[in-house]
């Protein structure tokens, strides 16, 4: 990726579109809430992969994020807490819980901060009966 500066931001071309970093919300997506994202879609997509390669199907999921920086240290990020919300019918709540964990393991994104950053996850299951 090579990146340029343009209008106060970073920016970048990617096949999906042009994307701008700023510190200021008014010029491009922050840093913090970029790094934030691709926790949260690693981590998601990894869950649904593992979920659909043991056939077990939801009618959805969600995830909420909290983020707790640290102003002292340049307001590094310090915990990233993941909520996960998934709709479905029967869903057994002991395997949902392991293929999180299995989902961690396997979530490049989450091995490349689990050293510096405290991330949690919870789980919610929302029955559609």
């Amino acid at each position: 990726m090579n990146f340029y500066l343009k209008d106060n931001s970073m920016q970048v071309d990617l096949d999906y579109g042009n994307l701008k970093v700023s510190g200021n919300e008014s010029y491009g997506y922050r840093p913090f809430q970029l790094m934030v994202a691709s926790i949260v879609g690693c981590s998601g997509s990894v869950f649904r992969k593992i979920l659909d390669k043991q056939r077990i199907e939801i009618e959805g999921l969600s995830i909420s994020s909290e983020v707790e920086r640290n102003p002292d240290e340049a307001d590094r990020i310090e915990r990233i807490s993941l909520h996960y919300s998934v709709t479905g019918s029967n869903l057994n709540k002991e395997k949902l819980y392991k293929n999180l964990e299995l989902s961690r393991k396997n979530c490049s994104m989450v091995r490349s901060v689990e050293s510096s950053i405290i991330i949690d996850e919870t789980l919610e299951i929302i029955d559609s009966n």
